[in-house]
């Protein structure tokens, strides 16, 4: 069986708090794209010589850590603590650029969260996929149905923005992505936070040309200040006729807006990733 998970873009992101247990409350709007993994599981034989209970392979973009580390295999463990599950191999294949701010690994463990419970009729609803999903990361849950939210607490409260996708409907989505890793952990470090004057949810509502003036991310001004590379890459979005533009997430992928197709995107920006899709 497969599944194929896919990336999110932040429309605005808001770090409004410091909580008590050291984590951030946040204010965000996630929206799917269709830009996505691959993730296959098939049953693996009962005498096999292999010692791992969710056996891994990943092709693709490479990613960082080993088999154990990766949220797939943790989503897998997460599941078998409470429900009998058979030892499987997983196949990943990956298109989603790592550490890039779009959610790549947490939309993997959700969709496997997904595709165990099909596969082998777990019989779990929605709201208890999310919340094995929210023990996985704090944008987990969101993948679990992969429809636009408005994002609150760590990412985990979510509430649908209905009409986004109509809204958005016909516009170009460009990514790039530069040769340069922050992590998450990192880009938090930089943050004093505060709350908004204006809350990213009310303005992704107005029309896409507003948002320029108005629709912020709280991480691109200490991340441009340590990583101009990025800041540049915005900068030339724009100059190419971007509508909006607009790191995503905590970087360090770029993502613009355009009404029409753009050109030159690849000769533009050389060896970084790029890739363009309409909405």
């Amino acid at each position: 069986m497969i599944i194929f998970p896919c990336a999110k873009i932040n429309l605005g992101l808001n770090v409004v708090s410091r909580r008590n247990d050291g984590l951030h409350d946040i204010e965000t709007v996630f929206l799917p794209i269709p830009l996505t993994d691959a993730l296959e599981i098939k049953c693996m034989d009962e005498q096999f010589p292999v010692e791992d209970a969710c056996n891994l392979t990943i092709s693709g973009i490479s990613v960082f850590g080993n088999g154990e580390d990766n949220l797939v295999v943790k989503a897998y463990h997460l599941l078998a603590k409470d429900f009998e599950l058979p030892r499987i191999y997983a196949y990943l294949h990956k298109r989603i650029p790592v550490q890039a701010g779009m959610g790549g690994g947490s939309s993997d463990a959700a969709y496997m969260i997904r595709l165990l419970n099909e596969r082998f009729s777990l019989n779990m609803k929605q709201k208890e996929m999310e919340a094995y999903a929210g023990r996985l990361g704090a944008d987990c849950a969101f993948f679990i149905a992969s429809k636009p939210a408005f994002a609150l607490g760590t990412g985990n409260i979510l509430e649908p923005f209905n009409g986004l996708s109509e809204h958005l409907k016909g516009y170009y989505l460009t990514i790039v992505k530069p040769d340069i890793a922050v992590s998450t952990r990192e880009a938090y470090s930089f943050i004093t936070p505060k709350r908004p004057v204006k809350c990213c949810k009310d303005i992704v509502a107005k029309p896409v040309e507003t948002w320029r003036e108005e629709l912020t991310n709280d991480f691109e001004a200490p991340i441009f200040s340590n990583y101009p590379t990025i800041a540049a890459i915005k900068e030339q979005l724009y100059s190419l006729g971007a509508s909006f533009a607009l790191m995503s997430g905590s970087g360090s992928a770029v993502f613009a807006l355009f009404k029409e197709r753009p050109v030159h995107i690849e000769q533009t920006f050389g060896h970084y990733y790029t890739a363009v899709m309409q909405l």
